[in-house]
């Protein structure tokens, strides 16, 4: 069979599934959800056994720290993913319910219903927790799901498609609710992202490269972001306890994740008293510094910044360091360098922070927190499908509402109109 055939043998197969899935009630789509996750615990050494092979397969052809740690899966990453699984489970069901109800001076009632989507296609790569969190939204929000994870993660994905269809079989659904592509040939995605006729929307998570060009050659509509440069802004009205803290854990706590803090702003006021401080714990963590002339005559250490460092998102131990005059200089900065993922500023000014949250044009604004937080978890949202940076149709971490639609509900008693 061809890639083509296989894709739209795929396509079609969930097409059919997602109209099953949107009838199913939420009482089912739950059973399913901890069908699932029972059906991973019992596989629990299969996957660690799949997943040692792709970390040799990986080590073996040059990946990176930042993927590889994307990669891997700990007994604790599968505890997290069973986890995510119950907690989407338990999280409020959006398909069916009408909000806006009003009445018309026709007699009409009108007001809006959420709906699925249909069918979601999401290419993503590296992480086999992707696969979970995706096949869980997807099902719980209605929609059948088409997932195709990347060739360096195909030993563990097809161990987790498994287990996702032994759920799946459990609740009494078709395996083809969740369909994960079963082949490393680059041209399934090339099919996927053009198969109009039975795929609504498509999610990319990866690498700047791959969403580049799923955006460009993608017939199916896109929710999408490219990267993540994500700013801190250390405002003079800043307590610097608070901030120290702050932009340590916002650069440190993972590098290589989308919300990780890769430019650091500092008003110049403060900068003296705060920088060194900064700069000496960021050598504990080997934590490479790139600054302005300004920075660079306070921290000796660091290298001179490039006009390329400002848009960097470095996924990895490397941070770009500004002194800037104040707060709109800080603004502009990051509105012009930004990816319009996710900035935060720290300060004790509630004047000062509202302005940040106003005008920073990005999908979530933070005052005295790490951007570490811009996560569908830790939104409350159980799990994230990824993280979007456009505006239409959804923007910051999309979970299950960012999954659906709304369809117009008219109730009426015999109204005609004249």
């Amino acid at each position: 069979m061809t890639i083509k055939n296989y894709m739209q043998t795929v396509g079609l197969r969930a097409r059919e599934a997602s109209q099953i899935i949107a009838a199913a009630d939420t009482a089912l789509k739950n059973q399913a959800l901890h069908a699932i996750a029972e059906a991973l615990q019992s596989n629990h050494n299969a996957l660690l056994a799949a997943n040692a092979i792709d970390m040799q397969n990986g080590r073996a052809n040059g990946l990176d720290d930042a993927l590889l740690d994307r990669l891997e899966l700990t007994p604790e990453r599968i505890s997290a993913m069973i986890d995510g699984l119950k907690q989407v489970a338990e999280l409020p069901d959006p398909i069916g319910n009408i909000t806006d109800l009003q009445d018309r001076p026709s007699g009409i009632k009108l007001g809006k219903m959420r709906v699925p989507l249909g069918v979601v296609g999401i290419i993503y790569e590296s992480r086999p927790n992707v696969t979970i969190d995706a096949a869980s939204l997807c099902l719980k929000s209605g929609n059948a799901t088409i997932l195709r994870g990347g060739s360096e993660a195909i030993e563990s994905n097809r161990a987790i498609a498994t287990a996702i269809a032994q759920g799946l079989a459990t609740a009494g659904l078709p395996e083809s609710v969740v369909q994960i592509i079963d082949t490393t040939d680059r041209a399934a995605v090339g099919e996927l992202i053009t198969m109009t006729e039975y795929v609504d929307v498509i999610v990319p998570r990866g690498g700047k490269s791959l969403i580049a060009r799923i955006s460009a050659e993608a017939r199916v509509p896109v929710i999408k972001h490219l990267d993540g440069n994500c700013h801190v802004y250390i405002d003079d009205k800043a307590d610097l306890n608070k901030a120290i803290a702050i932009a340590v854990n916002a650069k440190t706590h993972r590098y290589g994740v989308c919300n990780a803090m890769e430019s650091l702003l500092v008003a110049e006021s403060v900068a003296a008293s705060v920088l060194p401080a900064l700069a000496a714990r960021y050598a504990e963590h080997g934590v490479e510094l790139r600054g302005c002339e300004k920075t660079c005559a306070l921290i000796k250490a660091a290298k001179p910044a490039r006009e390329e460092d400002w848009y960097e998102e470095y996924l990895a131990p490397i941070l770009s360091i500004k002194i800037v005059a104040g707060l709109e200089q800080a603004i502009a900065h990051i509105n012009h360098y930004s990816s319009k993922h996710t900035d935060a500023i720290v300060t004790e000014d509630a004047d000062r922070a509202a302005q940040f949250m106003r005008q920073v044009d990005s999908s979530s604004v933070m005052v005295n927190a790490s951007t570490r937080f811009a996560d569908g978890f830790e939104y409350g949202l159980g799990a994230e499908i990824g993280i979007s940076t456009d505006k239409i149709h959804a923007r910051g971490p999309v979970g299950l509402e960012g999954l659906t639609s709304q369809k117009w509900v008219v109730y009426g008693d015999g109204q005609i109109r004249l």
